[in-house]
């Protein structure tokens, strides 16, 4: 696998989406929860999403549970949630696993291209970010504690080249 194009996974409603839909754009992808200390960054989220959303970026919203249990709904009551606290509208993918065996493809890829802190290629919490140019490669990871208004300069960069 050599872009993101090559990946699918399922929306929150079931239904499957192949990344190649969103071909041309710009894509941050995150790994979300609905219980976290960060979980008040679904509002940023939602701001870059229309801000910048008719401009040709794409936020997806990965629910996981493998960080101290702090997603543990069904997809109906994550998406429930993340509308009724921060109106999100930007597109919330099902509930997966980012570490270990039964890891997503997509977020083995993304954490193999693009490693964290010291070379670590697993996910360190919620709310780890991954710019993906329009090209379908990573451009960058960012920190659970990078906040998505710090991603700004970025994102216009990835969006004017």
């Amino acid at each position: 696998m050599s872009t993101v194009y090559d990946f699918e996974a399922l929306q929150i409603d079931g239904k499957s989406v192949a990344l190649n839909a969103f071909k041309g754009k710009v894509m941050l992808i995150v790994n979300t929860a609905s219980a976290c200390g960060f979980t008040p960054q679904f509002a940023g989220l939602e701001a870059l999403h229309q801000a910048h959303g008719k401009d040709g970026l794409v936020v997806l919203g990965f629910p996981c549970n493998q960080f101290g249990s702090q997603d543990s709904g069904s997809n109906g009551e994550i998406a429930e949630f993340c509308q009724l606290n921060y109106g999100v509208s930007f597109p919330m993918m099902a509930k997966i696993k980012v570490n270990g065996a039964e890891a997503h493809p997509l977020y083995q890829w993304l954490a193999s291209t693009a490693p964290g802190l010291l070379g670590s290629k697993s996910i360190k919490w919620n709310f780890t970010k991954f710019l993906v140019g329009k090209d379908g490669k990573v451009i960058k990871r960012y920190a659970p504690t990078d906040t998505p208004a710090s991603l700004e300069k970025d994102i216009a960069a990835a969006l004017a080249a």
